[in-house]
């Protein structure tokens, strides 16, 4: 079992809701990719749940929380893998749609073995959006941390007031853009984003952190993979490096350090718990897939 920072018998479990995609993921590990009309044999393969909040719950709940997912799922019955898996990994999950027919979104996924890169194709949750009057009465109770990634807006924007009305921190995932956005962001505590974060008008970094910080976002960070994260919380700003590992996967990478950073969040600084956080995720991609890092 992985060695986790600052977690020992005095760490406290948190309960953590994660709003946004739910997907069952077909990932194979490759030499490389295919040609036009290339078949190829894949040396390893993995079916797992996946998602960017989905993958962050797993983290969460792996690092001694209580993690639930609020996504939708449906009752197609491949959705049974996706249950199974997560009740595996110590996972609630609250659908959105238990009467949906149709298959819920699906991820393939290659993981070429020399870089540890990964090419994705996935339809996301485009089609499986849920009206903010399918969240349960309940779902608050108890939670002490919320993180949203953006492919549920309005159930993520109903989510996002109301944990504000309750003080309770919420992570933006910004993996990348997606419209409706601009209803969420006004009430986040947290923004967490990739460098592919552009929203509307930003053509640089400094773009994307003027564009968050007159949103009101206290506290903004921007991840780049191996490099160092930039930072800005209220007037101080700075860098965190990135543990330097050979790399056999970086599928997933980021949702693990949203997980993660959502853990150490409650229990120290923000720049800490993003350097905690950049600890986590760097070890996961020693290994291959979403689930083996936590062995």
């Amino acid at each position: 079992m992985y060695n986790v920072p600052g977690l020992g018998s005095e760490g406290m479990a948190t309960q953590g809701l994660f709003v946004g995609l739910v997907t069952l993921d077909l990932i194979y590990r490759t030499a490389q990719l295919p040609d036009r009309n290339q078949k190829l044999v894949a040396s390893d393969y993995l079916v797992a749940a996946g998602g960017p909040a989905t993958n962050a719950a797993v983290a969460f709940s792996y690092l001694g929380n209580s993690a639930t997912v609020l996504g939708g799922v449906g009752s197609h019955p491949i959705t049974h893998l996706i249950l199974t898996d997560l009740r595996q990994c110590g996972v609630t999950v609250i659908d959105l749609a238990p009467s949906q027919l149709t298959p819920p979104p699906v991820s393939s996924i290659l993981v070429t073995d020399t870089t540890g890169d990964r090419a994705i194709i996935s339809i996301n949750a485009v089609k499986t959006q849920a009206i903010a009057d399918a969240i349960p009465a309940n779902v608050f109770k108890p939670i002490e941390v919320v993180l949203i990634d953006g492919h549920q807006i309005a159930v993520g924007q109903a989510i996002a007031q109301q944990a504000k009305a309750q003080g309770i921190p919420i992570v933006l995932d910004g993996g990348s853009w997606k419209p409706g956005l601009e209803t969420i962001l006004p009430w986040i505590d947290y923004a967490i984003c990739s460098a592919n974060f552009q929203p509307p008008g930003c053509h640089s970094e400094a773009d994307v952190f003027g564009y968050l910080t007159k949103l009101g976002i206290p506290h903004i960070a921007v991840t780049h993979g191996e490099q160092p994260i930039q930072y800005r919380a209220r007037t101080q700003s700075g860098t965190i490096a990135v543990p330097s590992i050979p790399a056999v996967d970086t599928l997933g990478a980021g949702d693990i350090f949203h997980g993660a950073f959502c853990h150490y969040l409650l229990q120290t600084s923000f720049v800490e718990a993003l350097a905690q956080a950049a600890e986590v995720a760097a070890h996961s991609c020693r290994f291959f897939g979403t689930r083996a890092w936590r062995e």
